[in-house]
């Protein structure tokens, strides 16, 4: 017995360590809890926005709760004492509802100011904040300033907690923008005094107990009719002395009309006798608009700082998922070509039939519930294996266990806890064969998978294969998406890196790989969690071509419990992002290192980091059409990416010859399984970027995989008999007598170990 079996065990050992990461959460609640205030904001104001004209026909509304003192009084009305003032005789407050426009609203400025008339300004508070410069120099040259709501809606059917919120919302976007506040209101669709219904007369009477003056019209320009510029003269001229209210508008649509008539307009009402000015001028009110409070105009500029940011967002948003929409049809469709090219491409023979034997590595760390299962299937191959199974110091027997089989063929190698990499580089040492294949304690192979796996081997340009892995548990909900995941989204993806020459990763469950590629490389390296991954790049980049072989089907155990999937995915995810920063150089190189950066590695940057980091995006932006939008066409549009996804799934079932059932569960797939594995993006990314480490999480074992039939019994077999493909693999074992190699740490780096540079240890 070697003495580092005797040694007490330690935990998994890595080179990398695990620093706790906490801040990178709140980080992210704060960034989609940000993002979705600012999409409620731009939902509120933009798609809350009645674009109704203000004199539209509406539906008739009992009007008895209104006073008859208000009911005939004048247009000027303070709600909370129901009183109200009118305009003196000859005098003719111009208004203007709707805007301020960039377009309109400063044509009419430059009429006003050309026949030296001031007039009232009644704003929607969206409108001042998208464009406060335009409110600024309402309030500079001399008019005076007013709430058209928030968003333009019907006060009269809000709710009282609506109505406030219009008003108080509005008013800050005034003292934000002008550094002044007002209580002129004119509510949307009010018309003249007798016209107010029992809503409409509720709405004012709330205003005049917030103190707003409701300012209503006694005479309509009908200019948003738009129904040419001497009609609107003729409807804004006055008929008899009496003082007037005008309504105009500035906004809501093509106002040329409006400025038209306006140059007409104001000449021959001077010339009438009649003289212009702003609301209180014309009722002999004090002067309403007053200077705004430090506190009321910085939430005022607050208010349109996250108005316009929130705007800028949006049509950011837009943009990126357009994009992200075209991109991922793209790369569906690139999937899917080169699956159908691949197959073409698999008709053919790698060339001359591979029949070498071959080294079986499986490096096992407490793979007590599988290991049995997964030795007996590598026995059962039709090709001859040898099986070398390094124990990493495991603490629950599974070299005692695998000692007990006695299957010819099997040599079991402990060594001190070291990890993943060190197990599979003492394996390569040991092994007999210039082929290898490294197989994952949890996976059972197929009779035919080894000798499958190493025909590419026929090419002397390839260094390593890669095989099908295949879910073995699949018969719960979790089991089923992940079955979905490696049948469409893993072997799809292989399908096409194959086709390019740039495939990033052999997985550890199945791989198959030429010896003499491995010493070049100086063997399997630690200084990654995704082992798999570095090691796959470091052959491209050293000129090997590495293949998918789709008929080599493996099956490995998948996590059966979200914290199993969830602690696998991260370590995947986490090492994938190492092994791309590691391998960044290729972008630059040419051959097969070239291929591998600037096809792998920007693919796997675009769709495996950049589009799961929008996936929370998405999903917002998800729920904001829902919300804002309209809906039938989000859910039209959501069902066609879905039906998407269901024709790559049954194409890529029918390439794996399985059955299209589990795909029932796709739709499902898509609200809790995605959106895990796209925080596990996210995680991955903030932890790499805060320099984090992390040290090797062992996955659960569930003891689902099953010793294939055909297997050697429990005890090895009898006596003088060996199973099927061991004879000479078996002869290469017995000419070891028993001394396994071990490498140390340098026996990869200066080319093939030779036994000056091995630390000797014990097989049993």
């Amino acid at each position: 017995m070697s003495k580092n079996r005797r040694r007490k065990p330690r935990g998994r050992h890595s080179s990398v360590r695990n620093v706790p990461l906490r801040t990178h959460w709140l980080l992210l609640s704060t960034l989609v809890l940000t993002l979705s205030a600012a999409l409620l904001l731009q939902g509120y104001t933009q798609h809350m926005f009645d674009t109704t004209a203000d004199g539209a026909p509406r539906a008739q509304s009992p009007a008895g709760a209104v006073p008859a003192q208000i009911a005939n009084g004048g247009p000027v009305i303070e709600g909370a004492a129901a009183r109200t003032a009118e305009p003196a005789d000859h005098a003719i407050a111009l208004t203007f509802d709707d805007g301020p426009d960039p377009v309109w609203t400063p044509k009419i400025l430059d009429v006003l100011r050309r026949n030296d008339v001031h007039a009232t300004f009644f704003t929607v508070g969206t409108q001042v904040a998208a464009h406060p410069d335009l409110a600024r120099r309402i309030v500079a040259e001399g008019h005076q300033i007013g709430l058209h709501t928030f968003t333009h809606t019907n006060l009269g059917a809000a709710p009282a907690w609506r109505r406030s919120l219009e008003l108080r919302e509005s008013q800050l976007a005034i003292a934000g923008a002008t550094g002044v506040t007002t209580p002129l209101l004119r509510p949307p669709y009010s018309s003249t005094d007798d016209a107010l219904t029992d809503a409409d007369w509720s709405a004012v009477v709330q205003a005049g107990q917030e103190g707003y003056l409701t300012v209503l019209t006694t005479q309509d320009s009908e200019d948003w009719r738009r129904p040419g510029v001497a009609r609107i003269v003729a409807n804004a001229t006055p008929t008899g002395s009496d003082g007037q209210i005008l309504l105009m508008h500035d906004a809501g649509g093509d106002r040329s009309q409006t400025v038209g008539a306006l140059e007409q307009l104001i000449p021959k009402i001077k010339a009438a006798g009649f003289h212009f000015g702003t609301v209180s001028d014309a009722v002999a009110l004090p002067t309403p608009v007053r200077a705004a409070t430090a506190t009321d105009h910085w939430q005022g500029l607050a208010l349109i700082t996250a108005l316009r940011t929130s705007n800028w967002v949006l049509t950011l948003l837009s943009w990126l998922l357009w994009a992200a929409g075209a991109i991922s049809v793209l790369r569906a469709v690139a999937v899917l070509v080169a699956a159908r090219r691949h197959v073409k491409m698999r008709r053919k023979p790698w060339g001359r039939t591979v029949t070498e034997p071959v080294s079986v590595i499986v490096p096992a760390y407490n793979e007590s519930a599988g290991i049995e299962a997964a030795v007996r299937s590598l026995l059962a191959s039709d090709h001859p294996v040898e099986v070398v199974v390094v124990d990493d110091g495991s603490t629950d027997g599974t070299a005692d266990l695998v000692e007990s089989l006695r299957l010819p063929g099997v040599r079991v190698i402990r060594q001190q806890n070291a990890g993943k990499p060190a197990a599979l580089n003492t394996g390569i040492a040991a092994a007999s064969c210039n082929l290898l294949v490294m197989v994952d304690g949890d996976t059972v192979f197929e009779p035919d998978a080894v000798r499958m796996i190493v025909q590419p081997f026929a090419n002397r340009r390839v260094g390593a294969v890669s095989g099908n892995a295949k879910v073995v548990n699949r018969s719960g909900l979790l089991g089923r998406w992940q079955h979905i995941e490696y049948v469409v989204g893993f072997n799809l993806d292989r399908r096409l890196f194959d086709l390019a020459e740039c495939m990033p990763t052999v997985p550890g469950a199945v791989g198959a790989f030429r010896r003499e590629a491995l010493l070049r490389v100086g063997g399997v390296s630690d200084t990654t969690l995704a082992e798999d991954t570095d090691l796959t790049m470091a052959l491209c980049r050293d000129g090997w071509r590495v293949v998918y072989e789709e008929r080599a089907r493996a099956w490995t155990e998948a996590p059966a419990s979200l914290g199993a999937l969830w602690k696998q995915r991260y370590r995947w995810c986490y090492g994938t992002l190492q092994a791309m920063w590691k391998h960044r150089g290729a972008l630059t190189q040419r051959g097969q290192a070239g291929k591998l950066g600037r096809r792998g590695l920007l693919y796997l940057l675009m769709f495996q980091v950049l589009l799961p980091l929008l996936a929370p995006v998405v999903d917002v932006f998800a729920v904001y059409g829902l919300v804002f939008l309209d809906p039938v066409r989000v859910l039209g549009l959501w069902g066609a990416f879905l039906l998407l996804q269901l024709l790559m799934g049954l194409y890529a079932f029918r390439l794996d010859k399985e059955r299209a059932g589990p795909l029932w569960s796709l739709p499902l797939q898509q609200f809790v399984y995605r959106q895990l594995m796209y925080l596990v993006v996210i995680q991955s990314v903030f932890t790499a970027i805060a320099g984090s480490r992390l040290r090797w999480q062992r996955m659960e074992r569930y003891g689902s995989l099953r010793v294939p039939a055909g297997a050697p019994a429990l005890g090895g077999p009898a006596a003088g008999t060996v199973p099927p493909g061991l004879e000479l693999a078996q002869s290469w074992v017995e000419a070891a007598h028993g001394t396994v190699p071990v490498p140390s740490p340098s026996a990869f780096r200066s080319g093939p170990p030779d036994a000056s540079t091995w630390a000797p240890g014990r097989s049993t």
